[in-house]
C-alpha cells in the first residue's frame, strides 16, 4: 500500500536535503572548494597538513634558524603546500632511513624533502617527484691544504655523508688507499674537517660552498655527476600526492616563484 506524504512532510524533506548539501559544500579548505585538502584525496597522515621528513641540518637546503626550519627545500615545500591549501609540519629524521624509504613506509611523514638525488636504485623503494634542482659534487679542504685534486687524496682521510651519492662517488672515484669516513649528516661531517679528523670533505657543492664563508676553507674541485634532486613519497599509495606535487612544481617554475626561491639561496 502506498503511503500518502503530506505537503508539510515533503517541505521538511526538501529543507533537510538542502541543509545536507550546504554542509558538504562547507567542509572544504578555506583556500578554495577545489583544494585537495577538502576530502584528504591525497591520503595524508593528518588531513589538511603535509607532514614532511628532512635530515637537518644540511644548509642551504634545510637548517634551523631562529627556532624554525628553513632553507631551499623548506621554502619550496611550504610554497607547494600553500598551493595545495595545506599546512606543513616538518620532522627531523636520519637521511639513511629517508632515502631508503623506511621513514615513509613507517608512516612518519607524507613526503621527504632533503636534497634527495634521483637514482634508479632509490626508485625501487620510494616514489620521486620531477627534478627540482641540479647538483654537483665538490671537494672541500682547509685553505692552507696541499690538496688540489682528488688524486692528492691518496693516503688521506675523506669525510662523506652516509648513504648519499657523494659517498658513492667517493668510493668509486678516489684513490684506492684513501680512507673514506661516513658521517650521519653535515652536522658531524664539517666539524670533523674543522678538528682535523678528516683531510677533506666530499659532498654536494652548495653545502660545501656555505663552508667557504670566512675564507678558512676552499673548494678545490667540482664533479659533474648529472645529479637531480626530487621530493620523495612512499612507493605505493601516494600516487595522487606525487601527481599534485609535480603539478605544483611545474606551476612554480612557470610563475617565477621557483626562481625567486632559488636566487635567495644560491649565490656565489
Amino acid at each position: 500500500m502506498r503511503v500518502r506524504v503530506s505537503i508539510a512532510a515533503r517541505l521538511l524533506a526538501v529543507l533537510a536535503a538542502g541543509s545536507l548539501s550546504l554542509t558538504a559544500c562547507g567542509s572544504g579548505s578555506s583556500t578554495g572548494g577545489s583544494s585537495p585538502a577538502a576530502g584528504n584525496e591525497l591520503g595524508l597522515i593528518t588531513p589538511g597538513t603535509l607532514t614532511v621528513c628532512s635530515d637537518i641540518p644540511y644548509p642551504p637546503f634545510e637548517f634551523e634558524k631562529g627556532g624554525e626550519y628553513t632553507g631551499f627545500d623548506m621554502d619550496m615545500i611550504r610554497t607547494i603546500a600553500d598551493g595545495l591549501g595545506l599546512k606543513t609540519e616538518i620532522k627531523d629524521v636520519g637521511f639513511d632511513g629517508l632515502q631508503s624509504g623506511a621513514s615513509l613506509a613507517a608512516g612518519q611523514c607524507d613526503l621527504g624533502a632533503s636534497a634527495i638525488t634521483i637514482t634508479e636504485e632509490r626508485k625501487k623503494n620510494i616514489g620521486l617527484s620531477d627534478p627540482y634542482y641540479d647538483s654537483l659534487q665538490s671537494l672541500l679542504v682547509p685553505a692552507d691544504s696541499a690538496v688540489k685534486t682528488k688524486a692528492d687524496l691518496a693516503g688521506k682521510k675523506v669525510g662523506v655523508q652516509q648513504g648519499t651519492t657523494g659517498e658513492a662517488y667517493a668510493r668509486k672515484n678516489l684513490p684506492s688507499d684513501a680512507q673514506i669516513l661516513a658521517y650521519p649528516s653535515d652536522a658531524e661531517l664539517f666539524p670533523a674537517l674543522q678538528s682535523g679528523n678528516v683531510d677533506a670533505v666530499l659532498q654536494d657543492y652548495p653545502v660545501n660552498l656555505g663552508h667557504t664563508e670566512g675564507g678558512k676553507y676552499k673548494i678545490v674541485e667540482k664533479y659533474q655527476t648529472d645529479e637531480h634532486y626530487g621530493f620523495a613519497v612512499k612507493k605505493t599509495g601516494s600516487e595522487e600526492l606525487l601527481k599534485a606535487v609535480n603539478t605544483q612544481l611545474a606551476e612554480l617554475k612557470k610563475n617565477g616563484k621557483y626562481q625567486e626561491i632559488y636566487d635567495k639561496y644560491f649565490t656565489e
